[in-house]
């Protein structure tokens, strides 16, 4: 009776974490949108208005400034006052940037919807990443991998149909449409998030985790946590660049137009390596994640690192061809979604879980520091006349990452843990 008994108390947490990571991953997709379907609104925006195409999209990196660096604050909301206001405000934020961008006439507008946009996503995104952190802790590369895939890939479901809608009906009813189905699918799913209770976790028997919880100013005291930063932002920039610039490197490569035609169906280049970069993009990042969960988040880091560094170098190389550009951006996502799993699992594994929404929203920074350099690569290509300038630069960066992955993070992690006293379950 009493190994029955034990048997229920566990399915029960079990069976509810699965339930979390669902809602999360619908929030997610939900808020999705706003980053990666923001390249198919800046032809129409600059044709419409005939702003440059440099200060359009500044209000791309204003959006992931705002995400990114509010994430801190957003973290103790999380803590103080639980998962499930803080994305309900969210929503409400998400649904209202787009809105705003329906009715903006001036780039200060889109400056503002980017701002609101920002700190709509920042909450969905920090919420649900934290509570994936906080209920897989067993399986937290694949938990926050399908988390961040739900983010990376959930715009594959809508490219098409905001793509039609701008054909059709012009970019302000997209955003506008649009705008309230997001915020209206993360309100909704937000109610039924929680936190874990004490009991409710399984810790991991193949991965360093520490147990002890550390506070955000002592993480911040350590150097791994700085050299995790430093890698973050080399890994991202490259993807981040890609995200908001592969509509515009299509248009200078020649290929945007070209008819992709696979016999059942026939797309435009663009919007098929836009709908192939998204799954691929979703798809990276539970499939690394989970591979890290079995041989470790550095080795991991290292092999998804080399192999976008390697594919970036061949799209700069290669991309006029058409087939060769959907191919490679492809791969490029493929490598590079990941990273928002590893670095949040490292995180986790590395200071606990208590205090993760704030030491992670820390951490994610990066990505507010790497969207500085996006609008750099507008300037770097018109100084030296070609893309490909841009995309080795940021693979030359990504190759770096790879490389402290394994020297330098990897031997601090194994320091980082023997001085907390922190064994892998399966020694005992």
């Amino acid at each position: 009776m009493t190994s029955v008994a034990a048997s229920r108390a566990q399915a029960t947490p079990i069976a509810g974490r699965w339930l979390q990571l669902t809602l999360g991953v619908v929030c997610m997709v939900a808020a999705a949108n706003i980053q990666y379907a923001w390249t198919l609104f800046v032809p129409e925006i600059q044709k419409t208005f005939g702003w440059d195409r440099a200060a359009i999209q500044v209000a791309f990196t204003i959006f992931v400034v705002t995400q990114t660096w509010l994430t801190p604050i957003e973290g103790h909301f999380i803590d103080r006052y639980g998962p499930s206001r803080v994305v309900m405000a969210g929503g409400f934020f998400t649904g209202l940037a787009w809105v705003i961008n329906s009715y903006a006439t001036s780039l200060t507008g889109y400056y503002l919807g980017a701002v609101v946009g920002g700190i709509g996503v920042g909450c969905v995104y920090a919420t649900c990443i934290a509570n994936a952190l906080k209920w897989f802790p067993d399986r937290r590369g694949l938990a926050v991998g399908l988390t961040a895939g739900g983010y990376g890939a959930g715009s594959a479901l809508t490219i098409l149909p905001i793509a039609s809608m701008i054909a059709d009906g012009g970019f302000q009813k997209a955003f506008f449409i649009f705008g309230l189905i997001q915020g209206a699918l993360i309100i909704l799913a937000s109610i039924g998030l929680r936190s874990p209770a004490r009991g409710e976790v399984i810790f991991s028997s193949k991965v360093l985790q520490s147990r002890r919880d550390y506070t955000l100013p002592e993480a911040l005291r350590t150097r791994v946590f700085w050299v995790m930063m430093v890698m973050f932002t080399c890994t991202v920039t490259g993807g981040l660049m890609a995200v908001a610039q592969l509509g515009v490197i299509a248009q200078d490569l020649g290929v945007k137009n070209f008819q992709v035609n696979l016999y059942f169906f026939a797309m435009a280049a663009l919007p098929f390596a836009l709908m192939l970069d998204r799954i691929m993009n979703g798809i990276s990042r539970p499939f690394f994640g989970w591979i890290s969960d079995r041989i470790g988040r550095e080795r991991t880091m290292f092999i998804a690192f080399t192999l976008e560094g390697v594919g970036i170098v061949a799209l700069g190389y290669f991309g006029h061809n058409p087939w060769a550009f959907v191919i490679l951006s492809g791969i490029v996502f493929l490598a590079w979604g990941e990273v928002y799993s590893l670095f949040s699992a490292t995180a986790a594994d590395t200071f606990g879980s208590a205090h993760i929404g704030k030491i992670y929203g820390v951490l994610y920074c990066a990505k507010g520091v790497a969207a500085l350099m996006v609008p750099l690569g507008n300037v770097l290509m018109q100084a030296t006349g070609t893309w490909a300038t841009v995309l080795y630069t940021v693979a030359i960066m990504d190759l770096i990452a790879a490389t402290l992955a394994l020297t330098v993070l990897r031997p601090m992690l194994i320091r980082h843990h023997a001085a907390n006293g922190t064994v892998p379950a399966n020694a005992h």
